[in-house]
């Protein structure tokens, strides 16, 4: 009898558990460093429309084999981090190379070639802190103007008082876009192109995010940025800095962009927190990740253009981790 009722025990306990997971079902698309160039029709440009039409075509494709298979469900939207433009403050190209990321990937998903909404941040190549600009065109101005109209369209949490880091959330996930890298200035000891680098307080605006609407929740973060740990001008103070303000909450994934693509994990060697699940999501011109986002796991493939057709690399399927066991 005792050993029937540690079994109902147990039952109960596990329904329970599972009744308490969110409901939720969530796909979307990551991209980084589209690199738009002045020549429209350069294999860059069309690259990267070739790569949009295939986002488009997504919830027709199935999952990689390795995850399983299966129907991909239509994305909620797609995150860009970073390096939108290839030349961020340039008399006579800056404009128009950010014309053609308008024209294609649009804002709502019904004013581009892109079919769903898309949430951008800058990189290092998308220009100063607006007012810094040298030939009279801000980029980072332009992500201002989207950011306040996301805000009016009341797809965000909250917006930073530069209008340039934002927080989001979509079936209980919150994401919090910071843009070129998590700190608030450069670091002292970096001195290698201060103005465009400038990550204007992204630090201070993820923490207060992750504490007013992640804390005790166990909800799952995303954390949207340009730059990952292996860039020499984040310096690794930042990096342990960024890693112990992120490490009580249960972080889904550290998208990013920059450098090559693949499925990383990132922890400081002094530190005795978790390891930091690191997804670098490639340049938009030779494909992207879908990503998948269940009750409790995630999963995510890379799609990329390859002589032969779409293919797919980088699978991966995870536990989403939870605050308890981090």
């Amino acid at each position: 009898m005792p050993r029937l009722k540690t079994l109902q025990a147990l039952l109960a306990a596990t329904l329970l558990a599972a009744a308490a997971l969110p409901a939720r079902d969530l796909t979307f698309i990551v991209t980084s460093d589209s690199h738009y160039i002045t020549d429209d029709q350069s294999e860059r440009n069309r690259s990267i429309r070739l790569s949009i039409e295939e986002m488009n075509a997504i919830d027709r494709r199935t999952w990689p084999e390795s995850l399983g298979g299966g129907a991909i469900a239509k994305p909620r939207a797609v995150f860009i981090n970073g390096d939108i433009i290839d030349d961020g403050d340039k008399k006579d190209e800056t404009a128009l190379q950010w014309s053609y990321f308008v024209r294609d990937f649009g804002l709502t998903g019904e004013d581009g070639l892109l079919k769903y909404p898309v949430f951008d941040g800058y990189g290092n190549h998308d220009g100063p802190p607006a007012g810094a600009e040298k030939h009279g065109f801000s980029m980072q101005a332009k992500l201002k103007e989207r950011n306040l109209r996301r805000k009016e369209l009341g797809w965000l949490k909250e917006l930073c008082p530069k209008g340039l880091h934002y927080s989001f959330e979509f079936d209980g996930v919150h994401f919090v876009q910071v843009n070129i890298y998590p700190a608030d200035t450069q670091h002292a000891k970096i001195r290698y192109n201060r103005v465009w680098h400038d990550p204007q307080g992204a630090l201070a605006f993820l923490k207060s995010s992750l504490e007013k609407h992640a804390a005790a929740k166990d909800r799952p973060v995303v954390i949207l940025s340009h730059c990952g740990f292996d860039t020499d001008w984040w310096h690794p103070e930042d990096w342990s800095a960024f890693h112990a303000a992120v490490a009580p909450y249960p972080v889904a994934t550290y998208f990013c962009g920059h450098t090559g693509t693949g499925i990383l994990k990132y922890k400081p060697e002094d530190s005795t927190g978790p390891e930091l699940p690191v997804v670098n999501t490639g340049q938009t011109a030779k494909g992207f990740f879908v990503v998948r986002i269940t009750g409790d796991r995630i999963r995510a493939a890379y799609r990329i253009r390859e002589a032969a057709g779409w293919n797919w690399k980088f699978p991966m399927d995870r536990p989403l981790p939870t605050s308890a066991a981090r």
